[in-house]
C-alpha cells in the first residue's frame, strides 16, 4: 500500500525553506555557467521522460532530498487529455486522477533525480508547473554529499494550494482555469480525497526500478 497518498492538513513550511516567487528569484538560483539545477521526484526520475520536456537538459544525475516526502494530492490535468485519469473507481469516493508531489517531513529521504536547464527555458518552466510552489533545495548524492553547489541550488516543485494558486498564479480566473476539465467537474486542484493516475504511477515505479531501486519501498516515500 502506498502511504501519504492522502493527507488532511496542509504541509508547514519551514521559513528556511527559500520560495521562488517570479523570474528573478529563479535567475538567482544559476550557476557561474549560466544554467540552473531542477529536482525531479515523479515522472522525471526517468532521463527519456526528462528529456520529452527538457530536451536539452544537462548532467542528469540522480541523488536524495532529505526531509521531504512524495505525496499524490494535486489533479493532474494532462491525464484527463490522455484519457487516462479513472474517475469510476470501485472506492467510489476516490477518483484516480493525481499526479506527485512532494511536501517537508522531517525524518523522510526520496530519491530524486537533478539535471540542468538554461536561463531561456525557466519561463517556459514556470508557466507549465505554475500549479507547484517551487523551492529552493539541496539535493545530495546517494551518500550524502552536495550534489550543487551552496550558491546554485536547485529548484523543487511542492505542494502549494487552490487559495494561493489563485491569488498569485493564475491570471485568467477560476471559472476559465477549470473549463478544461470539461464534463468532469472538477474544481478543486489541491486534494487529500483523490489516489494516483494507475498509468502515471506504474510510470513512476518503473522510473525507480530502472533506478536499481526498489520502487515499492520509495514511491511509499
Amino acid at each position: 500500500m502506498l502511504c501519504n497518498h492522502l493527507r488532511t492538513i496542509s504541509p508547514t513550511f519551514s521559513p528556511e525553506l527559500r520560495e521562488l516567487n517570479d523570474e528573478s528569484d529563479f535567475e538567482s538560483l544559476l550557476n557561474p555557467n549560466g544554467l540552473i539545477s531542477i529536482c525531479g521526484f515523479g515522472s522525471l526520475l526517468s532521463e527519456t521522460s526528462a528529456r520529452s520536456t527538457f530536451p536539452e537538459l544537462i548532467n542528469f544525475r540522480v541523488g536524495r532530498l532529505v526531509g521531504f516526502r512524495r505525496v499524490f494530492s494535486v489533479v493532474g490535468p494532462i491525464f484527463f487529455a490522455r484519457g487516462i485519469a479513472n474517475t469510476k473507481t470501485h472506492f467510489k469516493t476516490f477518483q484516480e486522477i493525481s499526479g506527485a508531489t512532494v511536501e517537508p517531513c522531517e525524518g523522510e529521504i526520496i530519491i530524486v533525480s537533478v539535471f540542468e536547464i538554461r536561463k531561456s527555458e525557466i519561463p517556459a518552466f514556470i508557466e507549465r508547473e505554475r500549479e507547484y510552489r517551487f523551492l529552493a533545495v539541496m539535493p545530495e548524492t546517494l551518500d550524502g554529499k552536495p550534489l550543487t553547489s551552496s550558491t546554485s541550488p536547485a529548484v523543487l516543485c511542492a505542494s502549494y494550494s487552490d487559495e494561493e494558486f489563485f491569488q498569485n498564479r493564475c491570471n485568467e480566473g477560476k471559472e476559465i482555469y477549470f473549463q478544461q476539465y470539461g464534463e468532469y467537474e472538477i474544481h478543486k486542484i489541491w486534494r487529500d480525497d483523490i489516489l494516483p493516475c494507475r498509468v502515471y504511477l506504474r510510470h513512476c515505479y518503473l522510473c525507480v526500478t530502472i533506478l536499481q531501486f526498489d520502487g515499492s519501498k520509495n514511491l511509499r516515500r
